[in-house]
């Protein structure tokens, strides 16, 4: 089994415990690769440490709609130093979250067009966070575009008819660990639909716990339950499925 989870959290406070455990248990349950995902300016810096640590960890950079209102003068130049470092894959996770609201949402269209416009400069692959803004990223995505080195709808949540134009743009989809609930035959469809070539994998380690472990600390080494999932819904073998999606995220990232 190879499996890539393409968006953790390993920097988070709830691992600080056992970490060393944790990768332990991602390593040893096939993963070979894990994308840590920045969400401002500390957590980017904390996941370049993670990668120089661990071989298995590569970093993205970026700042989450949550904390844009808190972006201080200066903040998309210290992303481009970050950016430069050679375990960094990507620029993220970027976006709009209208569920909680934590930022102004000007503050939000504005630092996620602002991380867009260096991405494509810096062409790097972008790390999108959408939740309950469909309408707006698309139409932010529409004018915008992915950039060069293209980008990935993070834990998707959106309908088939936006991934599928998500898709047309050269987005991939990656879908985590809700598409093992029960009560998501939503995604469950979308997982079943999605081109392989264009399928990503994730656990966004602490949260979204997949089925047997909902309520739980998530961790990377879960991601085998999504992969299983999928793999039941698309009548394939899991190790074939986990195979391809790996693949997927060593070419959007550029790993290997």
């Amino acid at each position: 089994m190879v499996l890539f989870d393409t968006h953790a959290h390993l920097d988070d406070r709830s691992f600080e415990a056992d970490r060393e455990e944790v990768v332990r248990r991602a390593r040893e349950a096939g993963v070979s690769c894990i994308v840590n995902v920045g969400f401002d300016l500390e957590s980017s810096a904390q996941s370049i440490a993670l990668a120089e640590k661990y071989g298995m960890v590569y970093a993205a950079v970026g700042v989450h709609p949550h904390d844009a209102g808190k972006v201080k003068p200066g903040y998309l130049k210290e992303l481009e130093k970050m950016a430069a470092h050679p375990r960094v894959v990507a620029l993220g996770e970027m976006g709009l979250d209208f569920y909680r609201d934590l930022s102004p949402r000007p503050a939000q269209r504005r630092v996620f067009q602002e991380q867009m416009a260096l991405a494509r400069k810096l062409e790097k692959p972008v790390i999108i966070h959408d939740r309950e803004a469909h309408g707006e990223i698309m139409s932010i995505l529409r004018r915008e575009g992915p950039g060069p080195a293209g980008g990935v709808l993070h834990c998707f949540s959106g309908s088939w008819e936006m991934a599928r134009e998500c898709l047309a743009m050269g987005f991939y989809i990656s879908i985590a660990g809700p598409v093992t609930f029960p009560n998501a035959p939503r995604l469950k469809d979308i997982a079943s639909r999605v081109p392989l070539d264009r399928l990503l994998i994730e656990t966004d380690a602490p949260y979204l716990a997949p089925v047997p472990h909902r309520g739980r600390r998530n961790e990377p080494a879960y991601v085998v339950f999504t992969a299983e999932e999928i793999a039941r819904l698309r009548g394939m073998k899991t190790e074939e499925l986990a195979r391809i999606c790996a693949e997927n995220g060593r070419k959007l990232f550029r790993i290997g």
